[in-house]
C-alpha cells in the first residue's frame, strides 16, 4: 500500500493574495522543490494580469538571508507573483538582543546633574532627580521616582505612545517623540501627587495625574496580576 506523500507546501488563496504555510520540519532543500513544482502547477496563463502579492508563512524555520532570497527568486520567476512577506516564529539571537535592549526597563539609582545625558533603549526608572540643565532620555517610557527638573525625552525613536512620569514634575522642557512643550507655569504651592505627560488626540503634550495613566495607557501594563 502506497503512502500519500506528505505536504511540505501549503497554498492558500485570501482577498490580500496568496498565504504559502511551509513545514519546518522537512529538510530545506526538499521545501524549495515541492514549492517549485507546486508554484508550477498553479502558474497563471496570464501574463500581463495583476501582481499577486504572496505571504509565507514558515513556522518554526529560520531562514539565513541567502536562503530567504532564493525562495524569493523562485518566486519572482513565476509569472504575476511577488513576495510580500515572510514571517517566521524563529529570530537571531542578535535581533533578540536588539528586542531585549528596546524593551527591558532599565534601572538607573543617580541624580542625572546639569550637563549630564542619560540615554537608554528602552525604557528608563530612574530613582533619584533629574536637576536643572540635566537630560534623560529613552526609546521608551521615562518613570522618574524623584523630582523632573531638567530636559526628559521619552519615545526617542518615533513612540508617540510613550508617557513620562515623576513624583514632582517641573521640567525644564518635555519631548515625546519629535512633539515638545515646556510643562505649564504652577501656582506657588508645592504639588505632592505623581504626575505623567504624555500626547492626546491633538498631538499636544500633556502633563496630568497619574491616576489617569491606566486609561489613557492601557497597555502599559506588561505583567498580568492575577486575583
Amino acid at each position: 500500500m502506497n503512502r500519500q506523500k506528505q505536504q511540505y507546501v501549503t497554498i492558500k488563496g485570501t482577498k490580500d493574495g496568496l498565504t504559502l504555510h511551509l513545514d519546518d520540519t522537512c529538510s530545506y532543500r526538499d521545501l524549495v522543490m515541492e514549492l517549485e513544482e507546486k508554484l508550477s502547477v498553479n502558474q497563471t496563463n496570464e501574463p500581463d494580469g495583476p501582481l499577486v502579492a504572496v505571504h509565507l508563512k514558515v513556522g518554526n524555520r529560520y531562514l539565513t538571508p541567502e536562503q530567504e532570497e532564493e525562495i524569493r527568486t523562485l518566486i519572482r520567476t513565476k509569472k504575476n507573483l511577488v513576495v510580500e512577506s515572510i514571517e517566521s516564529n524563529v529570530i537571531t539571537k542578535e535581533e533578540a538582543l536588539i528586542w531585549k535592549r528596546e524593551t527591558e526597563i532599565v534601572s538607573v539609582s543617580k541624580i542625572v546633574r546639569s550637563g549630564q545625558i542619560l540615554h537608554v533603549q528602552g525604557d528608563l526608572l530612574l530613582i533619584g532627580d533629574v536637576n536643572p540643565g540635566g537630560t534623560v532620555i529613552a526609546g521608551g517610557n521615562i518613570f522618574i521616582l524623584g523630582a523632573l527638573r531638567g530636559i526628559a525625552h521619552a519615545g526617542y525613536y518615533g513612540n508617540k505612545e510613550a508617557v513620562i512620569v515623576a513624583s514632582v514634575m517641573k521640567p525644564m522642557q518635555l519631548r515625546i517623540s519629535d512633539i515638545m512643550n515646556r510643562a505649564p507655569d504652577y501656582k506657588a504651592e508645592e504639588r505632592n501627587e505623581m504626575e505623567c505627560a504624555y500626547v492626546d488626540d491633538n498631538n499636544q503634550i500633556v502633563v496630568d495625574r497619574l491616576q489617569l495613566l491606566t486609561h489613557l495607557r492601557p497597555h502599559l501594563t506588561r505583567l498580568e496580576r492575577r486575583l
